[in-house]
This record gives C-alpha cells, structure tokens and sequence, in this order.
C-alpha cells in the first residue's frame, strides 16, 4: 500500500483549480441516472451531463453514480449545471482526500475513504457525495460497481424508495463503512497465520510480513479513523438535509466505525505484540544454539588439555621428570578411555544441573 497517495496541484496554484493529472487514464468516466420514487425506480447507464440535469424537473428523486477517473472538463460542466463549489470540484478530482463533510449552499459535500483488497494488496479509493434536497451524486474513482448492492436494495425495497435522498446517503455510507468489515477479517487471518509461524519456525520472511502488517494497519487506521468523525458531525450538527427520521440509521452506521476501530486498534496491539514475540523467540533460539555450542566446546576442553599434555613428547628413560605413559604398551586405548569418562562424567553432571 503506497504511504502518499494524495494528489495536489504545484504549490501557489489558486484554490479551485481544475487540472488533468499526468497519470493515465484507466476507467473513463461513466455516469448512472437514477430516477426514483415509491412507485419505481428508473435507470440509465452512460447517459451526459444535460440528461441528468434534466430529470431533476420531474418529481422523482435522482441519483446520479459517476465512476471512473473524472475529467476537469466533466467536473466544470457538473459543477455549472448543479451549483457545486469550485473547491469540492478539487476535492473530487484530487483523489486521496481525508474523509471530512462541508456544507455549501444548501448542498452537503462528503468524502469517504473505501477500502479495497485487491489482487492480495490492500488500498483506498476516494468516495465523494453531494447532497441536495432531491438529488444525491456520488463519485468513486475506480471502474467497479461498489454500489450495485444499494442498487438492487432501491429496486426491491418500496420502503427505502419513499425515505428520501437522506436515507440514500446513510446506505451510501453505510456500505462503505462496513467494506472495513472484510478488510479486518483479512487482517485477522493474516494474524492469526503469522502467530502459528511465531510458535513454529519464525524467519526473516516472518518478520518483514509483520512489518508489512503493521504499516498496512497504520495506514488504514489513519484513512478510516475520520470516517467517524464525518458521521457524528452529521449527527451533532443541525443539517436541513438530513431528516430526524434518518439520524437513527446514521447512529449505526457511528456505531460500526467505533467497532471497525476497536478491532483496528486490538489487531494494532497484537501485531506490536507479534512483534515483540519474535524479537524474544529469536533471542530464545539463538541462547538454545549457543547453549549447545558451549556444551560442545566445554565437552572438548579438558581431552583437548590430556593430549596437549602428552603431546609434549617428553620421552628421556635417564629423567626422573619423564612421561612413563609414553611408554606403556596400553597408554594409547588408555588415554582414549580416560577421554570418554571425562566426557561422560561432564555429560551426567551438565545433565543433573539441568544445562540440557
């Protein structure tokens, strides 16, 4: 996961700015119009700008889907046909925003940040809504259909249809809240295999996966932890757009981001604990090999000093000083058995003191 993902303008360039990023464009943007109310729900996919600015005439409720990379030049005409501040144009088309909500003119900008695991390496996309009084638009700068869940719900549900734009946005945000759910069920695994490498056989590989881990948690929690203040400023500030009815499922959706952060800050925890078990199992393994080599090496010392001593050759028959043992006819098989007693009587005493 890249540690800055923030795109900007160079510095002094004047707020409100719309500039086309070097970067290539993979999905180009597509807009959805939804047209709403208790008696259905009409779709179109790919349609233009004028089309959506249109519908808001009839007496249904809009919801218009943008996903894809954004344009400057869309991102000017959405903005002229339907009063969007300069600087949230900004915002949206300079991706990796921190969650945060505005109030502009009768209209509510949020920005979200949505977790994605993909291809086994974990990243956010940039959610970005307005809120109108009859209209919801919602921008996510990657080609899939995060929303197509909320979709089918506005399809099937008669009674989600007839609560408002309001509650549209509270099950926008609150699919993207819960998409931290997965996410942590993936640390959680992770987690649970690094611990079972720990107790096993830990190794350098062990060590950079926890570090990896660790930083992927970080990150995560720094995205994701300004997602429940977004949600408790909706529900403390008095918003006009947002109708008591709806604060209820709003406070659930506050609740889920203080669990998804628990669980964040206990994975955060065990991982700084893993980490600490490693560096302990490592000095716990290394005193074991050390044990074992001084076992070895203290085992060797004292037939290391026997056949230093007789191999001084002091061999004269005429010096009262002299070795007698040189000469012995079974001096030989003799010193090998005084070796092997020494080095069992090492062994048992080494194994009485509980050395080994």
């Amino acid at each position: 996961m890249a540690y800055f993902t923030k795109r900007y303008h160079p510095p002094g360039t004047p707020p409100g700015t719309l500039v086309e990023h070097p970067e290539p464009t993979e999905h180009p943007l597509r807009l959805r119009l939804i047209d709403f109310s208790a008696a259905g729900v009409s779709e179109q996919d790919g349609v233009s700008s004028g089309q959506c600015k249109s519908s808001l005439t009839d007496d249904t409720l809009t919801w218009i889907h943008a996903h894809g990379q954004a344009t400057p030049d869309v991102m000017r005409e959405l903005g002229e046909k339907f009063g969007l501040h300069p600087l949230t144009l900004e915002d949206v088309l300079n991706t990796g925003q921190r969650p945060k909500v505005e109030s502009h003119d009768h209209q509510l900008f949020i920005v979200m940040s949505l977790p994605v695991w993909r291809d086994g390496e974990l990243s956010t996309e940039q959610v970005s809504l307005f809120l109108g009084k009859d209209y919801l638009i919602s921008f996510h700068n990657s080609d899939d259909d995060t929303f197509e869940p909320v979709r089918k719900r506005l399809h099937a549900d008669e009674r989600m249809r007839a609560r408002g734009v309001d509650y549209l946005l509270y099950a926008l945000l609150d699919l993207v809240i819960d998409q931290g759910f997965p996410i942590l069920e993936n640390f959680g695994e992770d987690i649970e295999e690094l611990e079972e490498q720990l107790l096993d056989a830990p190794s350098k590989q062990t060590l950079n996966s926890i570090h990896q881990l660790k930083r992927d948690l970080l990150l995560m929690r720094r995205m994701l932890w300004p997602q429940r203040e977004v949600i408790s400023q909706l529900l403390r500030e008095d918003q006009a757009l947002i109708h008591d009815e709806s604060k209820p499922y709003l406070r659930d959706c506050y609740d889920h981001t203080i669990q998804i952060m628990d669980l964040f800050e206990t994975y955060r925890d065990m991982t700084a604990n893993m980490l600490d078990v490693y560096l302990s199992s490592s000095s716990q393994r290394l005193n074991e090999i050390m044990r074992v080599l001084t076992v070895i090496t203290t085992l060797f010392i004292p037939p290391t000093f026997l056949v230093g001593v007789y191999g001084m050759n002091f061999s004269n028959p005429n010096s009262p000083w002299a070795m007698p043992e040189l000469h012995s006819h079974y001096g030989y098989p003799l010193v090998w058995l005084v070796i092997f007693a020494m080095i069992a009587g090492m062994l048992v005493f080494f194994k009485q003191r509980g050395w080994f």
